[in-house]
């Protein structure tokens, strides 16, 4: 499979770049960055660290979109929205792993799933997408009563917050509560805030120095509480996760899907 990595030269690309000569059944078509980057005509496997490729990093991302059957994203929320759109066009498979995106990005990315897959997720690990399935099913089993927290850590340079992860989890308990998560989301607490509100599900961030990701969905009863957590001690592992989206997304029918999909845990 023909896959371009996007935002190539950021340590997310390198990554991706490196997933892509290691997985069998893929190999990389090209490497774009933006307009303006440093490392326009670089080798890309140089750059990741790897034997040379002979694929130049390129800002031309239309005609590599073109000659290509897969896109990896983790770039930034406004690139995302105009990669879906060359994908779409290019009726091929756009994995999205970028976080922070708005409504109006998710409206965007819903419309180009109408012609191509869209495969998105705001952790593309095995671990924490079978954590999300738990979490979904324990906030279907338990009752309002127990209150659900959501606690998550990252590195000092991470720009958004809570991360893509943390909302993941949080969606999964809004599902498994049939609730709309923007509706019980409780992002910040500062000065007196009252009791805490029945059925919300809050988010505690918390920033420092090199954590790759940690994340903790606390269930908290009367007397009882309950956590499932996860921990990423490699970001490699959300690389290896989107090349086997695309492997899974090539030829699909076109639609928007998670990781769920990809990795078959809709039935948990």
């Amino acid at each position: 499979m023909r896959l371009v990595v996007v935002g190539a030269a950021g340590r997310m690309g390198r990554m991706l770049i490196k997933a892509i000569h290691e997985a069998p059944g893929c190999t990389l078509a090209a490497a774009v960055e933006r307009r303006g980057s440093p490392h326009l005509g670089q080798d890309s496997g140089l750059l990741a660290g790897l034997p040379a490729s002979g694929v130049p990093v390129t800002d031309a991302a239309e005609p590599a979109f073109a000659a290509a059957e897969g896109v990896l994203d983790f770039t930034t929320p406004d690139a995302t929205v105009a990669f879906a759109a060359l994908a779409a066009q290019a009726r091929i498979a756009h994995i999205v792993g970028t976080t922070g995106l708005e409504p109006q990005h998710l409206a965007e990315l819903a419309e180009a799933a109408r012609q191509t897959a869209v495969i998105r997720s705001g952790n593309m690990s095995l671990g924490v997408n079978l954590l999300a399935a738990l979490v979904r099913k324990v906030a279907a089993t338990l009752g309002t009563d127990w209150d659900i927290e959501i606690a998550e850590m990252h590195h000092r340079m991470k720009v958004d917050a809570p991360s893509g992860t943390a909302v993941l989890l949080g969606e999964a308990a809004a599902q498994g509560r049939a609730v709309d998560l923007a509706q019980q989301r409780v992002a910040v607490r500062d000065g007196h805030t009252g009791a805490r509100e029945p059925g919300t599900i809050g988010f505690a961030t918390l920033r420092g120095g090199t954590v790759v990701g940690d994340h903790k969905v606390i269930f908290a009863g009367a007397g009882e509480r309950l956590e499932l957590s996860h921990i990423a001690e490699d970001r490699g592992l959300f690389a290896q996760g989107a090349v086997k989206a695309a492997l899974w997304g090539r030829g699909r029918k076109p639609g928007l899907y998670a990781m769920a999909d990809v990795l078959g845990l809709d039935s948990l």
